[in-house]
């Protein structure tokens, strides 16, 4: 049964495969669990999206003058939040927002309804690069690591190993990960 909650996704959750792989453990589940969900294009007014350093996902702060584009996402259950929650950790506060929907009418865009939701605000600017996320990198070069099998995200088991996002940034320049792409060895240094 689909929810009556929707969240504004700027960062990694704009790819489906990654919000299934959060939400449901398969980055591609059935049709009838996709079907439960509308994902459009929507505008985030106030707000400036920079990159995490040292990660692959971004965080959003508030800066006057600055629109962020994301996903408006709809048909969320509670469970689906509970899981969203988990996985933005205390890097981030869930916080209300008016979004403006993108309507596409063949070659031409033109903004759509507004729309309140909640969006994950990053809590410490000091650790935003002052560049823009880029979804296509993360796409092209990230992605894999964030739904391969075995790497869903399951809050019960929230891990480095497991693949989530550590409770805290600092961890990021303490520990590195090397991977080993022919095998699923992976090393702490």
């Amino acid at each position: 049964m689909s929810g009556d909650n929707t969240a504004f996704f700027y960062g990694t959750l704009m790819a489906p495969e990654v919000f299934f792989s959060v939400c449901y453990g398969d980055k591609a589940p059935p049709k009838v669990i996709k079907d439960l969900h509308t994902f459009t294009p929507a505008i985030l007014e106030g707000y400036c999206r920079h990159r995490v350093h040292g990660a692959d996902y971004p965080g959003v702060i508030a800066e006057k003058g600055h629109t962020v584009l994301g996903i408006y996402a709809t048909g969320l259950t509670d469970a689906n939040v509970l899981k969203l929650d988990t996985f933005e950790g205390s890097e981030y506060t869930k916080t209300t927002v008016q979004v403006k929907l993108v309507k596409k009418d063949g070659d031409k865009t033109s903004e759509g309804e507004r729309k309140e939701t909640s969006v994950y605000v990053f809590n410490t600017p000091a650790y935003l690069d002052k560049v823009e996320w880029d979804f296509e990198e993360f796409r092209k070069e990230k992605m894999q690591f964030w739904t391969r099998g075995g790497w869903a995200f399951d809050p019960g088991k929230s891990t480095l190993f497991t693949h989530t996002r550590p409770p805290l940034l600092t961890l990021l320049n303490q520990i590195r990960l090397i991977r080993f792409p022919t095998t699923d060895l992976v090393m702490l240094l």
